[in-house]
């Protein structure tokens, strides 16, 4: 890990007390020396149980040599512009990793004005920090100063039965969450084209792990099913997504930061890709093996209405990360999914208190009353209509 920073000791990390910033927190501070800056808002989904459980783990390998916590939690608001300029020049990195943003699809159907002004305003006002302290930086540091911007694959928004997403895909979001995201990609790249900021973008397929916020398909379907109640199921249940576990995801992430050429974008895909049907019932047959007597929790699968503009399909080819940077996948579908139902089942008391204190009682969002709009037809990889007939 420190060759791989290459002397970049002081890390910014946004959304660090989320699931994938969370993870990267961690990774930086068990396997290198530097300082590690959590510019976080400590809203809802947002947690430090496992950045505190790693610190604790570290003893004296959390502290600097005076005595100070490698990890320093900056509770900010990216849409305040003071207080985030303040937070960037506290931190005064030589490496950003910017993963602050609203990302559950449901929520941004219900309240798409958090999601604009989270992950379009606050990046905005992001790289303006940034590119301030980029400016006065030492010719040095300058030159190996970084910007890695972490973003989605729905930002290309839906593809037919083939092709797979590329760098090269237009967009073409659907929700307001990948519209927000399409935003703030754009206002990335064109900081690095207007103003020579350094920049590195990726954008990933579908996450899932340990110490991911229960709102999400694979930990709300392992709670429920595990506690013996109706499993929810969108529309048929042959919406495809492109599984990648959560610490392959790291890797990638390190390594475009540090390796990746400046301007480019990385497509990162772990090459899971199932139906939502494959997962639930993959998550049942798992729970069967763990907890018997409930078996068999495939039972438990419950249709319900689709979701308003639901993407039929998602799939990364992710060549030019590992033909590029040497990334591959550590993790399996199979393991990384085994792995994160041991762990959810461990966890439940994470997992209840974690819900309460973001508010959220697990039932479902997202749903319009009277909406019968059809999606428009999904795409091939370029970006041209397919028509399929499984299409909602």
């Amino acid at each position: 890990m420190q060759a791989l920073l290459a002397g970049r000791r002081r890390i910014l990390v946004t959304g660090g007390g989320g699931f994938i910033g969370g993870a990267v927190v961690r990774r930086l501070l068990a396997e290198s020396n530097a300082l590690v800056f959590n510019l976080d808002k400590c809203g809802y989904a947002s947690d430090l149980t496992s950045i505190e459980q790693v610190l604790a783990e570290l003893g004296d390998r959390a502290s600097t040599p005076e005595g100070n916590s490698r990890h320093q939690l900056l509770q900010v608001d990216l849409t305040d512009a003071d207080a985030t300029a303040e937070a960037v020049r506290q931190a005064d990195p030589d490496l950003v990793l910017h993963l602050a943003a609203e990302s559950h699809v449901d929520r941004s159907i219900e309240g798409p004005g958090a999601f604009i002004a989270s992950n379009v305003t606050g990046t905005f006002q992001l790289l303006q920090a940034v590119r301030a302290h980029w400016q006065q930086l030492p010719a040095e540091r300058q030159a190996a100063f970084r910007f890695h911007h972490i973003s989605t694959d729905e930002v290309f928004g839906s593809l037919g039965a083939t092709g797979r997403f590329s760098e090269t895909t237009p967009y073409d979001p659907r929700s307001p969450y990948s519209a927000s995201k399409a935003a703030s990609d754009h206002l990335v790249n064109a900081w690095h084209h207007t103003y020579g900021l350094p920049v590195v973008l990726t954008n990933c397929s579908n996450n899932y792990g340990p110490w991911q916020f229960p709102e999400k398909l694979i930990p709300v379907v392992i709670l429920k099913a595990a506690a013996g109640e109706p499993i929810p199921l969108y529309g048929d249940g042959q919406n495809v997504r492109d599984w990648l576990y959560v610490e392959d995801h790291v890797d990638a992430l390190l390594l475009a930061a540090t390796h990746g050429q400046l301007g480019r974008s990385y497509c990162v895909g772990g090459h899971g890709e199932r139906t939502n049907k494959q997962v639930v019932e993959a998550i049942c047959q798992a729970l069967d093996q763990l907890l018997p007597a409930g078996a068999p929790h495939s039972r438990l699968i419950t249709p319900v209405s689709d979701r308003p503009g639901h993407d039929r399909r998602y799939a990364i080819d992710p060549t030019r990360i590992s033909t590029e940077l040497g990334w591959q996948p550590r993790h399996s579908f199979e393991e990384g999914l085994a792995a994160t139902v041991c762990w959810t089942l461990e966890q439940q008391g994470w997992c209840q208190r974690v819900r309460e204190q973001g508010g959220y009682s697990g039932g479902r969002m997202g749903v319009l009353t009277g909406n019968t709009k059809r999606d428009p037809a999904p795409r091939n990889a370029a970006g041209n209509t397919r028509q399929n007939r499984n299409s909602v």
